[in-house]
């Protein structure tokens, strides 16, 4: 997919989608307390996991990633649910909850024809189309999106620079591009991947704390927003006046 104008990737578990609305099929078993706590730690388990594989050489399907990591969040709440319930869990996968700030923002890139917004995650393809076409919350802002990307091609998770330039090469920009392209993230490693590869990046700081990731020491996102139709605006300021 060529493309000369500016690519806005937007990451889809925890930016998009709410990963923690899955806590309320969980607090159907455990109460809404323990639902909300296995819900965390097993978003929590799902990022480490991508993290630990990378580190090792290894690759797992999002999808294997998202079920074992569930299991480990069982463990530790010392738990379990039946196979039914485990795959009704999985499935739940498909039609997470948007966040009540994403419908606005998608309005806005609809009436923007020079933004190329695309879709960009560590699910796999199933995962990610799932998502995107039967949720109820985000299916009526399916056409919006030129593009689904995946890392299953390069069978790498991000923050790896490799599942960035994949996303470059899938746009139809160069290496020497990487800063005509956005990454749209709620997640703090994933923005510093991005960054450091030469993309720009808005981080969506809903919880409104600032931006405290030190990694890097001082090296903030090209912006940081409240919400993602704050996001949008400023990259539309940014890309209007530079």
């Amino acid at each position: 997919m060529a493309s000369k104008s500016t690519v806005l990737a937007f990451d889809l578990y925890g930016t998009l989608l709410s990963t923690e609305s899955i806590a309320h099929q969980l607090a159907e078993h455990f109460g809404t307390d323990n639902g909300k706590s296995i819900a965390a730690l097993w978003r929590r388990y799902q990022l480490e996991y991508t993290w630990r594989l990378n580190s090792m050489g290894q690759y797992k399907t999002f999808s294997e990633v998202t079920r074992n990591s569930l299991r480990h969040a069982l463990a530790e709440h010392q738990v379990s649910l039946d196979q039914e319930f485990t795959q009704k869990l999985m499935d739940a996968y498909d039609s997470l909850s948007v966040f009540a700030d994403v419908p606005p923002a998608l309005v806005v890139l609809a009436e923007n024809p020079n933004l190329t917004p695309v879709v960009f995650s560590n699910g796999t393809n199933s995962m990610v189309s799932n998502s995107v076409l039967r949720s109820k919350d985000l299916s009526p802002y399916a056409d919006i999106f030129h593009d689904m990307i995946t890392v299953d091609p390069i069978k790498k998770f991000k923050p790896m620079p490799d599942t960035y330039w994949h996303l470059a090469d899938t746009v139809g920009k160069q290496r020497s591009q990487m800063n005509e392209i956005w990454l749209i993230s709620g997640n703090p490693f994933d923005v510093m991947g991005a960054m450091n590869v030469g993309m720009k990046a808005a981080w969506i700081d809903r919880a409104g704390m600032g931006w405290i990731d030190s990694m890097n020491g001082d090296q903030r996102p090209t912006v940081v927003a409240g919400n993602l139709n704050e996001a949008v605006q400023a990259i539309l300021n940014y890309v209007v006046n530079g």
